[in-house]
């Protein structure tokens, strides 16, 4: 497990690849006061199971803050010296954000903007959706595109980028 400062850390992968699993790891690495940012909204039953599992997988020494859409407020709050913030994850912050249909590029520039004056450390996890077949409606494919052009922005501003694809991690930038 690598080594985890303050900076921000980005973990791109597929669907189940273990980029939760990895990015968990970094922080429990750390010996930082562990806080979770999660993204997601429990739309139907499965969606609160996997909530679920990742609150029980996690454990109690993690500090759990539920928030959809405010992402630089809660960085701005949470991420402090001694503290790693895992932000699980910014492709569900964006379905979010498209859903209540927000200037995706507006937030995505705020997102930017703030990381390089985060006092701690700061973990993004997202999904790369874009190494697959062109999504056959306008939606999936304006999702495709919003999401690539925020990784491209996150993985510039962070000073770690890793990929994680079947559990192992690929080390892309730091």
């Amino acid at each position: 497990m690598s080594t985890l400062e303050r900076g921000v850390t980005f973990v791109l992968g597929g669907a189940r690849s273990g980029k939760s699993s990895f990015a968990e790891g970094l922080i429990e690495a750390s010996g930082m006061d562990a806080v979770y940012v999660a993204t997601g909204r429990a739309w139907d039953e499965e969606m609160s199971e996997r909530i679920g599992l990742h609150k029980e997988r996690r454990g109690a020494s993690w500090v759990t803050i539920e928030e959809p859409f405010d992402l630089v407020g809660t960085l701005q709050n949470e991420c402090a010296d001694g503290k790693a913030v895992l932000v699980d994850c910014l492709t569900l912050w964006l379905t979010n954000l498209m859903m209540a249909e927000r200037n995706i590029e507006a937030e995505t520039a705020k997102l930017v903007a703030v990381l390089p004056l985060l006092k701690g450390a700061a973990v993004f996890v997202s999904n790369e959706v874009g190494l697959g077949i062109v999504p056959e409606n306008r939606m999936a494919r304006e999702f495709r595109d919003d999401a690539g052009r925020l990784h491209q922005a996150v993985a510039s501003a962070a000073a770690t980028v890793y990929f994680v694809a079947a559990g192992l991690p690929l080390k892309m930038k730091g």
